[in-house]
C-alpha cells in the first residue's frame, strides 16, 4: 500500500484520534486515547509537531497511521509510538518507524523505547527487524469506584499538597524511583516547567504522607482519564525506609476517595510488574487488576 505522509498539527486531531482509538479497540478491546490526550502530545515540551510527529494517509486520501517521537523530560531515552487502523498496520509501522528513527538520530538521543501491546504482532515485527529488544512489561490496571470509597485513618498523615510542599514533593519522587531501571532523573525547575505544560492540573487530587511532620510520601493525579470519569495515578512513591508500613496503600485509598466524591466511576494507573518496590503486588491489594499489557522494547543506537 502506497502512503502519503505529511507532519500533523492541531487541525488533525479529530483524525488522530480516530487512529488511536480504532488502534486501541483492535488492541485492546477498548478506546483508550482522549481528545485532550492527543492535544497534549501534540503541544509537549520538546516536540515541534511539524517535525517530531507524522499523519499517514492511503490512496484515497484516508487517514491510516500516525507516529511521534517525544521526550518531555528531556531524559536520557527518547520515546516513539506509532499508531495504525489495523488493515494498514502491516505496511505502516515500518516506514513510520524509519522517519522517527531518523528523526531521533537527528534529535540526539542514544536510547530509544517504545510500547507494545504484545497482540500486536506486526508492530512486534517492525521493532525487532530495526534491532530493539524486549526489556520489561507495563501493565494497566483499574478499579471500579462504588461512591462509598472513605479516606485511611488519620494516623498517616495524608494531606493534599500545598505549593510550599512541591520542591519535597519532587525530592521524595526522585529519591523513591531513583533505584528504578527506567527512570529518568529531573531537576526541580524542569519538573516545574513539564507541569506548566500541562492543559490542566488538579492539584485538590495530589496528596502528601507525612511522619513526624516530613513528607515521606506522595501520589501524583493526572487529568488525562477526566474525559472517561477516570481517576488517574500518575506517581506513587514511598521512601525506602517507609514502606512496608501501610503508607503506599493509605495514599492510594485516600485517592480513590478523592475521586469518588467528584463522582469519578473508575480509577487506573501504569505499573512496571517487575518494579521490585513491590507495587504491583501493592496496586492488587487494593483492588486493582491488570485492564492489558504493554511491553517496552528498547534500541540503543
Amino acid at each position: 500500500m502506497e502512503l502519503t505522509v505529511r507532519g500533523c498539527s492541531l487541525r488533525d486531531v479529530a483524525a488522530i484520534l480516530a487512529i488511536t482509538r480504532a488502534s486501541d479497540i483492535a488492541s485492546t478491546g477498548e478506546p483508550d486515547w482522549t481528545e485532550d490526550e492527543v492535544v497534549a502530545t501534540l503541544t509537549a515540551p520538546n516536540l515541534d509537531p511539524a517535525t517530531d510527529t507524522w499523519l499517514a494517509f492511503g490512496p484515497d486520501g484516508t487517514p491510516l497511521a500516525w507516529a511521534y517521537v517525544d521526550n518531555p523530560e528531556l531524559g536520557e531515552r527518547d520515546n516513539v509510538e506509532v499508531y495504525a487502523v489495523p488493515e494498514a498496520g502491516p505496511f505502516a509501522f515500518g516506514p513510520l518507524l524509519d522517519l522517527a528513527l531518523a528523526r531521533i538520530a537527528e534529535r540526539g538521543a542514544a536510547i530509544v523505547q517504545a510500547g507494545v501491546v504484545p497482540a500486536e504482532i506486526a508492530y512486534v515485527e517492525a521493532l525487532t527487524a530495526r534491532g530493539f529488544a524486549f526489556r520489561l512489561r507495563r501493565a494497566r490496571m483499574t478499579r471500579a469506584l462504588t461512591g462509598r470509597e472513605r479516606p485511611p485513618e488519620a494516623r498517616f498523615g495524608i494531606r493534599v499538597v500545598r505549593e510550599d510542599d512541591l520542591p519535597r514533593f519532587h525530592e521524595v519522587f526522585q529519591t523513591a524511583f531513583a533505584d528504578l531501571a527506567d527512570h529518568v532523573p529531573m531537576s526541580y525547575a524542569d519538573w516545574r516547567e513539564s507541569l506548566a505544560a500541562l492543559p490542566s492540573v488538579s492539584w485538590d487530587e495530589w496528596l502528601v504522607a507525612e511522619s513526624g511532620g516530613v513528607i515521606v510520601g506522595i501520589l501524583q493525579s493526572s487529568d488525562q482519564g477526566v474525559e472517561r470519569g477516570e481517576g488517574w495515578v500518575k506517581n506513587l512513591a514511598v521512601l525506602r525506609e517507609h514502606r512496608g508500613t501501610g503508607i503506599g496503600r493509605a495514599l492510594l485509598e485516600a485517592a480513590f476517595a478523592v475521586y469518588a466524591a467528584k463522582g469519578r466511576t473508575t480509577a487506573g494507573l501504569g505499573v512496571d510488574v517487575t518494579n521490585p518496590t513491590g507495587a504491583y503486588h501493592l496496586y492488587t491489594s487494593a483492588g486493582l487488576t491488570v485492564a492489558f499489557a504493554a511491553d517496552m522494547y528498547e534500541l540503543t543506537r
